[in-house]
């Protein structure tokens, strides 16, 4: 086989490299320590001593990047969305880096060709929620417990919950979204089903004492489950496709049917809470039919400033500065918000400008997509660059798909972006002076001074 697949390569490419040292490997045996002994040869880091930190860590920015794409090329798998381009640019890149490159300008390159690749992921992505579940608009979602017996489902897979929310139709069980799939509210096609009655909880990282209190069974569609035995609810928490966690039931398919089963055994939630509603659904045809409402908007100097603030969120207290931020937000500019990281400040009350929510959230991480074709077209009718916009970037970040997203970003020539609450392990001081020189990129500050600077730039 592969004899096969060198020939395969070169049939494609008489210029192609089948020498790349991964192509020959041999497993050695099948003990799990020798294994690991193996495996010490073939660690981006073998050669550390002799490539230095700095040609280490770019290494590490471009296989993160590579990994947060092809979880976003997953999500567009489930929903029937491929593309043979981007599988053979994925691989000629993956390729090499398995020839350990070590020159930086080289290196550097290949983190923008994956930025550039990742736009293209997230567009067909894209194509595949809308094309089956509709353009998302703007929708009040309530985040109060609604009386009766529920199901939680958690992550980005939107098909899961479709799935789910159809063999639950006429059971008198609720269904309930969590973290990633709050957006999912938005969708035509999803928010039809009058039983998706709501989101329950916050971000992932507060999960073991959300899930802990939920009444009902839990099932995780994708990445960010923590131990569940921590909190003893392990016995009702399921996991999906590519999710799994030792002990915990697995389903393999699209049949809901045991988890159903589980809910209407259980007691569901006593009485219903006073609702509180907050809005989402602020997809890429919302945003885009708003374009012309923000052009006048600023030409009248009603709105200031745009805020793009969200990423992914996490558990360390320094976190609290995108609470802060958003709080301090001057009451003429407009907050553009997605992904978890939103949920640090999404139940608070921001006011409109003229009918024009201050809160806008576009979606999931990978809705990034929607924010920066809005900047595009924002530029284009404006007749300037999309760094000359009243628009600001302030991301947390804290994986890989966070990782691949600024890799967009500044690929698209986007600049100035402020990220934080503190840089990736594997950037060195060296590499983020040269990330600040070439894009502007650099890290918070204090909110107060990063306000200050953002809208006086």
């Amino acid at each position: 086989m592969r004899e096969a697949l060198k020939a395969q390569c070169l049939a494609v490419d008489a210029n192609a490299r089948v020498d790349n040292p991964m192509a020959d490997l041999q497993l050695v045996s099948d003990d799990l320590g020798e294994l690991q002994r193996q495996a010490a040869e073939f660690t981006p880091n073998k050669d550390k001593a002799a490539i230095g930190e700095n040609i280490l860590g770019l290494r590490l920015l471009c296989l993160y990047g590579l990994k947060g794409a092809a979880a976003y090329m997953e999500h567009a798998h489930v929903l029937g969305q491929y593309d043979n381009d981007i599988y053979a640019q994925y691989h000629k890149i993956m390729a090499w880096l398995g020839t350990w490159p070590a020159d930086m300008n080289a290196l550097l390159e290949c983190s923008m060709e994956i930025g550039q690749m990742n736009f293209k992921v997230m567009s067909i992505l894209d194509a595949g929620e809308t094309g089956k579940y509709g353009h998302p608009t703007p929708t009040q979602v309530n985040v109060k417990a609604t009386a009766g017996k529920c199901i939680l489902i958690s992550g980005h897979d939107l098909k899961d919950l479709y799935n789910l929310l159809e063999q639950t139709e006429g059971t008198g069980v609720n269904v309930y979204t969590h973290g990633e799939m709050l957006p999912a509210h938005g969708y035509p096609e999803l928010r039809k089903f009058k039983h998706l009655v709501g989101n329950y909880g916050s971000g992932w990282q507060n999960q073991q004492v959300e899930f802990a209190r939920f009444p009902g069974p839990i099932v995780m569609t994708s990445n960010c489950i923590i131990d569940p035995t921590v909190s003893a609810y392990d016995d009702r928490i399921w996991t999906r496709s590519i999710v799994g966690w030792p002990g915990v039931r697995h389903l393999d398919g699209d049949d809901f049917s045991a988890v159903i089963t589980q809910a209407q055994q259980m007691a569901g939630f006593p009485y219903s809470e006073i609702p509180h509603l907050i809005t989402v659904g602020f997809g890429r045809q919302t945003l885009l039919g708003a374009a012309d409402t923000l052009i006048d908007l600023v030409s009248r100097e009603k709105l200031r400033h745009i805020f793009l603030l969200g990423g992914c969120d996490g558990a360390r207290g320094e976190r609290h500065y995108f609470t802060d931020f958003a709080t301090i937000v001057p009451d003429d500019c407009l907050i553009l918000t997605l992904a978890c990281g939103k949920y640090r400040f999404n139940k608070l009350e921001f006011g409109d400008i003229e009918g024009l929510p201050r809160l806008v959230d576009a979606g999931q991480c990978n809705d990034a997509y929607s924010a920066i074709i809005l900047a595009v077209t924002l530029a284009e009718k404006l007749g300037c660059g999309v760094n000359d916009l009243p628009l600001s970037l302030v991301l947390s970040w804290f994986e890989q798909k966070a990782i691949v997203i600024l890799l967009t970003l500044l690929s698209l020539g986007v600049k100035n972006i402020v990220t934080g609450p503190t840089a990736p392990g594997f950037l060195t001081p060296d590499l983020l002076a040269v990330l600040n020189e070439k894009f502007g990129l650099r890290s918070i500050t204090t909110v107060e001074e990063d306000m200050k600077q953002l809208l006086s730039a």
